[in-house]
């Protein structure tokens, strides 16, 4: 019986232009599938195997984001402006415009990949739609962040966490229904094997 992450390779090798630019990546993703299923094991009773995939690796690249941001802040930035001639840049934002570019690339690729592996949409349609949606879900954290702290005067931490739920949720429906539309192909599987039953 072929295992999952043997599926998505087999899956992946015959869409030839992926398989050739990212193969090593490819190969990653392998393992970190067979990882993700190991551990959804205990809570696959409760809840959807792509969910549970999309928080694993939703978390991997958030925490892979305050790690190189924690580096390129203190080490690489040195904590200094970036001083571009015509432009001033302060640290912090210096360091997130260097990490975004890496954490929005790792993102797309764990989520193409790992998590909505089943979508039937075109590569660059589906980097196009997380573009839009990454937009997104970035005017929805300053959106969110302003009205809670400068219109609710709630603490500015309290307010994060409470942006970041809002955030996530959004971000998950937005690339189930949106970007991958994994959500609408099972719906769409589920409707055509109820109406064989009907028939």
């Amino acid at each position: 019986m072929i295992n999952r992450s043997e599926q998505i390779a087999s899956t992946t090798q015959q869409k030839s232009p992926a398989s050739v630019v990212f193969p090593t990546y490819l190969q990653f993703s392998k393992y970190f599938i067979r990882g993700i299923d190991w551990f959804y094991k205990p809570f696959r009773k409760y809840i959807p195997h792509e969910t549970f995939t999309y928080a694993a690796t939703g978390g991997f690249n958030t925490a892979l984001d305050i790690v190189l941001y924690f580096i390129f802040y203190n080490f690489i930035l040195n904590k200094q402006i970036v001083d571009l001639g015509f432009v001033a840049i302060s640290p912090y934002i210096a360091a997130f415009i260097f990490v975004f570019p890496i954490t929005f690339t790792t993102g797309f690729l764990l989520a193409k990949y790992v998590t909505f592996t089943k979508s039937l949409l075109r590569g660059r349609k589906q980097l196009f739609r997380y573009m839009l949606t990454v937009g997104g879900a970035i005017l929805l954290n300053y959106l969110l962040l302003k009205f809670f702290v400068e219109y609710l005067h709630i603490w500015p931490t309290i307010s994060k966490i409470i942006t970041t739920v809002f955030v996530v949720a959004y971000s998950y429906l937005a690339q189930r229904y949106f970007t991958f539309q994994t959500g609408k192909r099972l719906r769409l599987l589920r409707k055509g094997a109820r109406e064989k039953l009907n028939l």
